[in-house]
């Protein structure tokens, strides 16, 4: 009965060609693996980077200061149904393109965007106050003033700042095509924003008043004149899962006031957790309800 005697040791064909084929792969990767130049090390040291932890900045008198680290949050909205928005607290965080991610070592300009529900301070969503015409470092940030928000994405020496344009036939947001939001390296006019207080009637009269820490206000791009806002309806695929738009865009309702997706709040550090947010803190309960039971009828004494 005829057997099979060829096996992987038997010479036979282009035998020779397929030996320094492997040989020269083997050296190919571990050449690569020295150098850390690996997909798998790369995307290692993507996440390492972006999912570091970070502490933001304490503030002392309740406002936000140029050189601060924080959090930008688009707050709950109770008004959104669950299964067609993303609910929750939604924090403004760096999306970078996974394949140009693997491909390089560092991000590749320009770095897309995107609203979160993320809670921890870590290397994509913590953003620094800037100044924009001169170093105010320290100094308290105010309605109506320029700065502008960077951030480092867990890396060092290395800074983006977010900016907008006009948006054109080559250039929009992915999904409700409006005006896009991105992360750059370079360092002009774009990066410029303003904050603004979220009531159109009291806005004037808190011009150059500080603008408060953990508090809802208005982030508007001075050069295109729009606000900052979060689409909770809109769905990204991201390296990290599923995650909201982010565009500029002012919505209006019929009363010509900003809606919730415009809203945001420069969330600072737990100054008992330096690991938490002041979002991790327990509200305080009303400090006196007999008044406005009495007022409704509900006191009977």
């Amino acid at each position: 009965m005829a057997q099979n005697r060829y096996g992987p040791g038997v010479r036979m064909g282009n035998w020779n060609e397929d030996a320094y084929l492997e040989e020269e792969l083997m050296k190919d990767f571990l050449e690569k693996r020295d150098k850390g130049k690996l997909l798998i090390q790369r995307r290692r040291r993507l996440k390492k980077n972006l999912l570091r932890p970070m502490q933001l900045s304490i503030t002392e008198d309740g406002y936000i200061h140029y050189g601060d680290k924080v959090m930008l949050v688009n707050p709950d909205d109770p008004d959104v149904e669950a299964d067609m928005f993303l609910g929750g607290d939604l924090s403004l965080c760096m999306t970078p393109d996974e394949i140009q991610c693997h491909l390089r070592d560092e991000f590749e300009v320009p770095c897309g965007l995107s609203a979160v529900q993320a809670k921890t301070p870590i290397g994509r969503n913590t953003f620094i106050i800037s100044s924009v015409h001169r170093d105010a470092t320290g100094q308290v940030l105010r309605y109506g003033q320029d700065f502008s928000l960077g951030i480092t994405g867990g890396f060092e020496n290395k800074m983006l700042y977010l900016s907008s344009d006009h948006r054109t036939l080559l250039r929009s947001s992915k999904r409700s095509w409006l005006q896009e939001v991105y992360l750059t390296d370079e360092v002009s006019h774009m990066n410029c924003w303003q904050a603004a207080f979220p009531d159109p009637q009291l806005r004037l009269e808190h011009e150059g008043f500080p603008v408060p820490a953990n508090a809802k206000i208005l982030i508007n791009h001075c050069h295109t004149n729009r606000g900052l806002a979060a689409h909770r309806h809109l769905f990204l695929s991201t390296y990290f899962g599923k995650e909201a738009e982010v565009v500029a865009h002012t919505y209006l309702d019929s009363h010509r006031v900003e809606k919730p997706s415009n809203h945001w709040m420069l969330v600072t550090g737990n100054p008992r957790d330096a690991s938490s947010t002041m979002l991790d803190l327990p509200k305080p309960p009303a400090e006196d309800t007999r008044a406005m039971e009495q007022a409704m009828g509900l006191d009977t004494q």
